[in-house]
């Protein structure tokens, strides 16, 4: 017997770093922040942050913590003040950074605004338009220092995603999708890729790589290798970028014809309050679960003085519903 869906809007932003952001009109079923919420894991920054989540028009709003919010990551942060090169004034680091656990609960006292911070691991929730949501969060990328939620990329991490998962939410990008840096490198995960591929959800969001940002869809190869790779595992013929910077930012290739277009998307993504992808049945490329997953890199920080802050993402795609 075929599963009952329903339609579902997903707001996604990240690396909102504590600024200030307009908030889009549009009112999603669910909203989520893929981290780094701060720039420098400060308390004011914290609040600054809420208070976008509180102004989002979502009943929802599921966070993960990034590399910069490294206050909540305890372990993390008392390591880097045992390490500070001087004796530091406790008052003056409990009155910027707050006590230990303190931003933790900051954010677990907003759940009256339906705000709901998730550790790693797998979660189920019944959204308001009866649909149910099964959620894997993850805020850990490779890498080495003083940074948060990070492990050893020689180690390797084990990132368990139920099956059935319908979103997955990590801080970083998986190995080889939207994951490019200005330097075209990719500083993507390999491990996490491999537990995307195993697994399919519907949709994968992330940033940390704020250049990296947009949406693609992805359709699976029918055989998955023992060790999933994005050379190997995705059928880029069968794949679609649905978006990218390089779509709004003028370059010094562009004519000026192909200047202006690019400069009047990023203005039609401003004036809508986001980017808009929409994956359910009846439009152009609806999502097949299963055989294909939507990914989408919603960096919010620009590092291009032309676009300083990148759109967020308005997701439509099918749940099923939480009485099947």
């Amino acid at each position: 017997m075929a599963t009952s869906t329903v339609k579902t809007s997903v707001l996604i932003l990240s690396d909102t770093h504590g600024e200030e952001f307009d908030v889009p009109p549009q009112y999603a079923d669910v909203a989520i922040h893929c981290g780094d919420l701060t720039e420098e894991s400060k308390i004011a920054e914290f609040r600054t942050t809420l208070d976008l989540l509180r102004r989002l028009d979502a009943p929802l709003k599921l966070v993960v913590a990034g590399n910069h919010d490294f206050t909540l990551d305890t372990p993390t942060f008392m390591e880097r003040l045992s390490e500070a090169p001087e004796h530091l004034d406790d008052d003056l680091v409990k009155r910027e950074f707050g006590d230990f656990g303190e931003a933790r609960k900051l954010i677990d006292d907003a759940k009256d605004a339906g705000i709901v911070f998730l550790d790693e691991g797998n979660y189920q929730f019944t959204l308001a338009n009866g649909s149910r949501l099964r959620v894997y969060a993850t805020p850990v990328t490779p890498g080495k220092g003083g940074w948060g939620f990070k492990y050893d990329p020689e180690s390797g991490h084990d990132f368990v995603i139920s099956e059935g998962t319908d979103i997955v939410i990590s801080h970083g990008p998986p190995l080889g999708v939207l994951d490019y840096t200005d330097s075209r490198t990719r500083a993507g995960c390999p491990h996490l890729f491999g537990a995307v591929a195993r697994t399919r959800p519907r949709l994968h969001c992330f940033g940390h790589i704020h250049e990296g940002w947009g949406a693609k869809l992805v359709t699976w190869r029918d055989r998955l290798n023992d060790a999933p790779s994005h050379f190997t595992d995705v059928d880029n013929n069968r794949s679609t970028v649905i978006d990218k910077l390089a779509n709004m930012i003028p370059n010094k290739f562009d004519t000026e014809e192909s200047a202006a277009e690019k400069k009047a998307k990023a203005r039609s993504h401003v004036q809508r309050g986001c980017a808009t992808t929409s994956h359910c049945s009846g439009d152009a490329e609806p999502l097949r679960p299963g055989e294909q997953t939507l990914f989408v890199n919603a960096s919010s920080q620009g590092n291009h003085p032309q676009l300083p802050h990148q759109p967020f993402w308005m997701v439509n795609i099918e749940l099923p519903t939480s009485i099947d």
